[in-house]
């Protein structure tokens, strides 16, 4: 073994033309201390992912020959550094190891997932964050590890937010860590607050903008950019047009360059590529159309971000937001861009998550506009107006306010800082997304009561994927078997579109390597095979149970187990169209292989308009065919089977429901028990009131009458608006209530005698007294009080004070002078004097006062209307009467 204490990077020759090279003695003298920490801002293009990690690796190489010795039994020291993404990390890699003169694998190397390429000599790394996460979860410590640097902190990736809070902690327990945060932001002081904890921040290298005068242009297409179902076809052929134009321009003016535009997502990459090669083919130049997204082949990704080879042509590279900072890519001097992005979104009201595509912030077309001056002047045209980039928000938004944070959560959980309790993270997760994803591992069984992760929470945690998909790995490796579960597993964590949303196509096409991600894809099927075994031999597990068959049927097992709140059943009338058991309906793009199945497992679904949501405002993205068995199987936590009785049109009915979450599997008319009945009863009487059974005239009658002797003398008269009734139904309803439970019709239940019930003793005695039906008058009649109505609220003594009224003709009344009053003298009555004809001549409480004025006047213009009635000169004297004169 070669000593490594003595073989330190060049940096001269690997740095030689980079402008953070000027910057490398201020980064050391921060690192000089054994277990330092530094934050490194500098923008794209200076050179900081090419020289930073040998700086480090050479700094905790002389650290650790000075603590050690030089010998060859010493392990070398390692740096690990974090790239964002896959192509990032193999490039940085394979940058570095060509500048170093080595080959990959030796003093470089690079783990991504699927692919390792390191040696025990290796003292620098590049990895995945993710790669990062699932190191420090199996060793806390991270032993052998001597340095960590975490490149492009500022795009706020969700694992690089946790990597930041982890490596915090790890730091202040280790000593010797050496820590370092890039940044091509300025929001480098935040993170070294971070990075610092309670000693302070952390120092901050900056390093100037390397960029070369950079010409902007602006080419706003007449079509939207969206619409309800995406990214337009016509804006995408729009930005393949001014990218082949500008090209074209650039190439007339001289200059050999390359360009590369920018698009949010791999579909609009194909389309836009394609767009590209069609135009180009018949025209006099030779271009080379080059695509980059996470869904390229490894092969295609590294060309794409490599050099022209000798002999080649002019290139236009079609790229995601692969290339916006962590990657550089040769030769580029024009940039176009669509000015969208892809960013992940939870919709809480749904229960989904997923990407959706948004307008890039202004700091993200800043970059991109970078890259085409980072080696020469450089031009790029925006695809739209100034305007819509004005209007854009100045930094994308974190991953961790958006996403579904289901795997996060079991990250913290398994670190032993449930939410990311005392952990340094740059932004705390939403509480109400935390709890939904903690709710999600707990129904898992991956956390316990208090958060802390289990048993199989941990096996989790080393699974490379959504804990979700990881249970139904090992549970569908019983079902399935092991290697259907890990292909239906790798499927779907790679996050691949199928098209028509058939998940068992695409598995077929993947089987038979016809698809572009069929290696890629077999190699994560073999990784999660190997887990799916190893776990089953742990268990004793034998063969699976489960009848082999259509490899769709297969895939449908192991989603539905992933995501058992995703199993959708068809809406009946509606071939287009499901229903899942969260109870969220989405419809089925146009045109799917899926359409017409009873009976889906939903992977993925997303919120949309248009023709594909089938009216449902979300669209169905993967999924595969299942049978009912598997949906109760998969769900069974979400089975209830219960009676259902409801109290409606005046009579109880009942069905007995059997549901798996809200998809009704079975309902049958059914009697109900009492209990169920007397329930629904209940809850129809307090959810429209009294008014559901009626209230007769008696029944109506004794509450006035029961209101107004409450409101004057107060307890123990009982209260009786409708949220007191209702809220004494046992005291004084109940054998009605059982009655309507046990199928009695309303009308046959009168509320005037429960209302009795309700009299106190033995105060009652003298109800009648205090508040009587009728009103004895002096012609002898019997007349009907009319007491106020009953206001239909609880008792607050706000309630306005009716009147009792008595509504009688004038004639009966002759002689009165005392005014009679109610409750105890407390309740004057009101009387309404009536014509003989029933029309209302005066009103009044106070009938002295009547008889001695007005009285004079009404009897003037009554007499000779009325000749047949009395209007005696004297009302005093006068005998009540409710007959005519003759009849007297």
């Amino acid at each position: 073994m070669r000593r490594w204490a003595s073989q330190p990077f060049d940096l001269e020759r690997i740095g030689a033309g980079l402008p953070f090279e000027g910057s490398l003695p201020e980064l050391a003298a921060a690192l000089a201390a054994p277990g330092a920490a530094a934050v490194v801002q500098a923008p794209p293009g200076t050179g900081k992912t090419t020289l930073v990690p040998p700086l480090v690796a050479n700094l905790v190489s002389a650290a650790g020959a000075g603590r050690h010795g030089t010998h060859d039994g010493a392990p070398a020291p390692r740096v690990v550094v974090t790239q964002p993404r896959r192509v990032a990390v193999r490039a940085a890699a394979r940058r570095l190891a060509a500048l170093d003169g080595t080959a990959i694998g030796g003093r470089v190397g690079y783990t991504v997932r699927g692919e390792r390429h390191t040696s025990p000599g290796t003292r620098v790394e590049f990895v995945t964050p993710g790669i990062l996460v699932r190191r420090l979860l199996a060793d806390p410590g991270l032993e052998g590890v001597d340095a960590v640097v975490l490149d492009e902190v500022h795009e706020r990736g969700l694992e690089t937010d946790l990597l930041v809070g982890m490596l915090a902690e790890v730091r202040q327990l280790r000593g010797d860590l050496t820590l370092v945060a890039m940044s091509a932001t300025l929001d480098a002081p935040r993170f070294a607050a971070l990075l610092g904890g309670d000693e302070g921040a952390v120092p901050v290298v900056d390093c100037p903008s390397a960029l070369f005068p950079l010409e902007v242009g602006w080419a706003p297409s007449s079509v939207p950019r969206l619409d309800e179902r995406g990214v337009t076809r016509g804006f995408l052929d729009h930005v393949a047009d001014v990218a082949l134009d500008e090209h074209r321009r650039e190439q007339a003016r001289g200059r050999d360059v390359d360009a590369l535009v920018f698009v949010p997502g791999a579909r609009e990459v194909r389309h836009v590529a394609e767009r590209l090669r069609s135009r180009a083919r018949g025209g006099p130049d030779r271009i080379e159309v080059l695509e980059l997204h996470g869904q390229a082949p490894a092969a295609e990704q590294d060309r794409a971000v490599s050099g022209r080879g000798p002999g080649d042509g002019p290139r236009i590279v079609v790229s995601t937001a692969l290339a916006e900072s962590s990657l550089t890519v040769p030769g580029v001097r024009l940039v176009v861009d669509s000015g969208l992005a892809r960013e992940p979104r939870r919709d809480a009201s749904r229960g989904m998550s997923g990407l959706v595509t948004v307008s890039c912030s202004r700091a993200s077309a800043e970059q991109r506009a970078g890259r085409a001056a980072r080696q020469g002047p450089g031009c790029v045209v925006r695809c739209y107006d100034e305007r819509a980039f004005a209007a854009a928000p100045v930094h994308s938004t974190p991953e961790i306010t958006t996403a579904d944070l289901t795997e996060a959560a079991l990250v913290l959980a398994c670190w032993g800082a449930p939410g990311g309790v005392g952990l340094a993270l740059p932004d705390a997760p939403p509480a109400p997304a935390l709890a939904e994803a903690v709710g999600v591992l707990a129904a898992i069984g991956a956390v316990d009561d208090d958060g802390h992760a289990t048993s199989l929470g941990r096996t989790l945690g080393r699974i490379p994927a959504d804990p979700r998909l990881g249970r139904a790995l090992l549970e569908g490796a019983g079902l399935v078997g092991p290697r259907a579960a890990a292909e239906a597993v790798a499927l779907v964590a790679r996050d691949l579109r199928p098209a028509g949303a058939d998940l068992g196509r695409l598995l077929r096409a993947l089987r038979s390597g016809r698809d572009p991600q069929a290696r890629a894809w077999a190699e994560d099927v073999r990784r999660f095979e190997r887990i799916a075994r190893e776990a089953r031999a742990g268990s004793g597990g034998g063969d699976p149970g489960w009848p082999g068959g259509d490899p769709g049927r297969q895939v449908g097992v192991v989603v539905a187990l992933a995501f058992p709140r995703f199993v959708a059943r068809r809406v009946p009338g509606y071939r287009e169209q499901y229903l899942l058991a969260s109870g969220t309906r989405a419809g089925l793009p146009v045109g799917s292989p899926l359409t017409g199945h009873e009976w889906l497992a939903i992977a993925d679904a997303a919120r949309a308009a248009g023709r594909d949501a089938a009216g449902t405002g979300a669209v169905v993205r993967a999924a595969a065919p299942i049978s009912q068995e598997t949906a109760v199987l998969a769900a069974g936590h979400l089975l209830t089977d219960r009676v259902e009785a409801r109290f409606d049109a005046g009579r109880i009915a009942a069905r007995r429901d059997r549901r798996l979450g809200a998809i009704q599997l079975e309902s049958t008319p059914v009697r109900p028990a009492r209990e169920e009945g007397h329930r629904a009863v209940v809850r129809a009487l307090e959810a429209e009131g009294l008014g559901v059974i009626g209230w007769s005239d008696a029944a109506d009658g004794l509450r006035r009458r029961l209101a107004l002797v409450r409101r004057e003398l107060g307890d123990p008269w009982p209260d009786v608006s409708a949220p007191a009734l209702l809220a004494r139904l046992d005291e004084w309803l109940a054998p009605e209530v059982d009655a309507l439970a046990g199928g009695t019709s309303v009308r046959g239940v009168d509320l005037a005698e429960p209302l009795r019930r309700l009299l106190p003793w033995p105060e009652a005695a003298r109800f009648d007294e205090l508040a009587p039906e009728r009103l004895e008058v002096p012609s002898g009649s019997r007349v009907r009080i009319e007491y106020p109505p009953v206001e239909d609220r609880a008792d607050d003594g706000a309630a306005p004070a009716g009147r009792p009224v008595v509504a009688v003709k004038l004639q009966e009344c002759f002689g009165w002078a005392e005014t009679p009053r109610l409750v105890d003298g407390r309740v004057p009555v009101l009387f309404h004097l009536l014509s003989p004809a029933g029309r209302p001549l005066a009103v009044t409480d106070d009938l002295a006062s009547f008889w001695s004025g007005p009285y004079a006047q009404v009897r003037a213009e009554m007499r000779g209307r009325y000749p047949k009635h009395p209007w005696p000169e004297d009302p005093w004297t006068a005998v009540a009467t409710a007959k005519t004169k003759r009849r007297m």
